[in-house]
């Protein structure tokens, strides 16, 4: 059901939108639609979702949802209270029936639930009343150009269902090139330098107050960094270990320490000789210290941002200046830049024509933030310092599978990590933030730390004592199995059984003396494919079909837990398949039945995935 076609809302209807991110796009999407209503003269709020007081929707004409779904359909961390009121039963099917609304939902097409938050909440919204300017919008992380691809068209629908007949003159080449949207800060500069170690305070904090967050991660000492791929191997993985005695650390909503599924946040940096080209093609001070103040009442100033904070600082610790940039990025350089030829090229770049384009300069060469920037240096050295925070995104968490369980090892943490390092057509290998970060950080040199926190992952393992699990986990995706056959080990569970995939034996073959010795003592049963050491490729597909009868024996007779962790490009899917083959073959099913039975299997959470792209 849709919104009816008489309702036109006028140019100054206020508008809202709330977001739940998890990854921080869906807030980055947001403020899009906030630059995008301000440009037709709209006013527009926005606000996370478990921010905004939700007994107020009532009162509101015009909401725009956009929602990230993550692990295995479940709602982002900032909107699961929101999530949790508008599914009470007791609510009236009136309640917003004011409410024209759309919902655009951010997902991943790999996973079985694409986009199921976005989804559910728009036939919720339906239900109790609201009116639907549009279909609920899907945007897929998998697409060629990712979830712009969607959103674009999607976007350029909404605004003609808001305006109405009341339409304005949008096309930039119409923008003076002095008129860019408003800065949500302004930087003050500071004449004298302050002192550092009420700066350093206010980032480490010394006293933490409960488990650590985002706000205020634990700053763990690295104890190893150890590469654990052979030398003549195409990829440095390594095996990090923390020590996070006296943190504190538990995952988020938890009452106790981390269990196997959960996942560990760490904060990167960029590197040095990254910021200070930075500043250089910006004409930037990383001396010069600033307080940050909000043009406008009710704009928060970065939680974690020091005040005052000095340029370095700021670049090295808060900018993404790694990220590839998204669309909005070159549309402000665009309205900033007062080079005509810089410009014309921006303009082409930042326009819905120039899409393709865009993907070709920008995003199939991952092409950074401070790569265009140095691509466009007159338009670099004029950006005024209070638009930095609009341009640049602030540098996000990374997340990585905890390796290990704090019943094999006691206030320790580990991660698997692979040192992200490829080729494009640019000269520079592009490189993982994080990743090369990390790999860049020994602590055999001096004391090391790192800051991180805890938070559950998409993945859940049963609680029930000898329930069986099947965990299909080549390359790095074995970690987060690894935390979760080394917890049930130590609760005397024997049920595992490890699918591990790699290229050869002696190059990457992670943990291979841990699993023989529990294989040894009748803890796993391990069955390895090693895919590059005979001419016709092997890989856990493949283990999967010629185990078919132990598989189905497992799931059928035995209610087995199935669990998948990779990469999402072709691994997941043609695991599927072996699976359906095996219900089919060993089970008796028809085509549909055993699809049937692989769709209850991921409803009632006994087959869950964790892929990446």
């Amino acid at each position: 059901m849709q919104g009816s076609p008489g309702r036109t809302p006028m140019p100054n209807t206020r508008l809202l939108v709330l977001f739940g991110s998890q990854t921080g796009t869906a807030q980055d999407v947001s403020e899009r639609l906030s630059r995008e209503a301000w440009r037709r003269e709209l006013g527009c709020r926005v606000q996370a979702l478990d921010s905004y007081p939700v007994v107020n929707l009532i009162n509101e004409p015009l909401v725009i949802f956009v929602c990230a779904t993550t692990g295995q359909g479940e709602p982002p961390d900032n909107m699961k209270n929101f999530w949790r009121f508008i599914f009470r039963r007791n609510l009236p099917s009136t309640s917003l029936c004011q409410m024209d609304f759309a919902v655009l939902g951010l997902g991943d097409s790999s996973y079985a639930k694409f986009n199921f938050v976005a989804k559910k909440l728009h036939r919720r919204l339906l239900q109790l009343g609201g009116s639907a300017l549009l279909p609920v919008c899907l945007g897929d992380d998998q697409h060629e150009l990712g979830p712009d691809a969607t959103i674009d068209p999607w976007l350029h629908d909404l605004w003609e269902k808001v305006l109405g007949p009341h339409p304005l003159p949008l096309d930039l080449s119409l923008t003076p090139p002095g008129v860019p949207w408003p800065s949500k800060f302004t930087l003050k500069f500071l004449q004298e330098v302050p002192s550092t170690c009420s700066e350093e305070l206010c980032v480490t904090g010394t006293d933490p107050q409960g488990p650590p967050s985002e706000l205020q991660p634990f700053l763990a000492p690295m104890v190893t960094n150890q590469r654990v791929t052979g030398p003549s191997h195409f990829q440095d993985v390594r095996l990090i270990e923390f020590d996070i005695t006296g943190s504190g650390v538990r995952a988020l909503g938890v009452p106790h320490s981390f269990v196997a599924g959960d996942v560990v946040l760490i904060q990167p940096e960029n590197t040095a000789s990254h910021v200070q080209q930075f500043c250089q093609v910006l004409g930037l001070d990383p001396d010069q210290h600033f307080t940050l103040q909000p043009r406008e009442l009710g704009v928060l100033c970065p939680a974690r941002l020091p005040q005052p904070c000095s340029i370095q600082r700021l670049v090295s610790q808060y900018l993404d200046i790694a990220s590839v940039p998204r669309r909005s990025f070159f549309e402000l350089l665009a309205c900033l830049s007062c080079h005509e030829l810089e410009r014309e090229k921006l303009l082409e770049l930042s326009s819905a024509q120039g899409q393709e384009d865009l993907c070709e300069y920008c995003t199939r060469p991952r092409r950074t933030v401070l790569e265009v920037l140095c691509d466009f240096p007159h338009t670099a050295g004029a950006i005024p310092p209070d638009y930095l925070l609009d341009l640049i995104p602030l540098i996000r968490p990374r997340a990585f599978s905890i390796a290990s369980s704090l019943l094999a090892h006691p206030s320790r943490l580990q991660i698997l990590v692979a040192v992200v390092q490829y080729q494009t057509r640019l000269k520079e290998p592009r490189r993982g933030l994080c990743s090369n970060w990390l790999a860049s950080l020994d602590p055999g040199q001096g004391p090391v730390r790192v800051p991180l926190w805890v938070r559950p992952g998409g993945l859940t393992f049963p609680k029930t004592p000898d329930t069986p699990v099947i965990v299909v986990g080549p390359g790095t995706g074995v970690a987060p199995f690894r935390a979760a056959i080394q917890e049930r080990v130590a609760q005397g569970e024997a049920g595992n059984v490890l699918f591990f995939g790699c290229r050869q034996r002696d190059q990457d073959f992670y943990w291979e003396a841990e699993w023989t010795e529990l294989q040894t003592r009748g803890c796993l049963t391990l069955v390895t494919a090693f895919s590059r050491e005979q001419e016709q490729k092997v890989y856990v597909q493949h283990r999967l079909r010629e185990l078919g009868p132990l598989v189905w024996g497992l799931l059928d007779l035995r209610g087995a837990h199935f669990y998948l962790a990779g990469n999402a490009k072709y691994m997941p899917a043609d695991v599927s398949d072996a699976l359906t083959s095996i219900f089919q073959e060993e089970g008796g099913l028809s085509g549909p039945a055993a699809a049937a039975y692989l769709a209850r299997l991921q409803r009632t959470l006994r087959f869950q995935t964790e892929t990446w792209a």
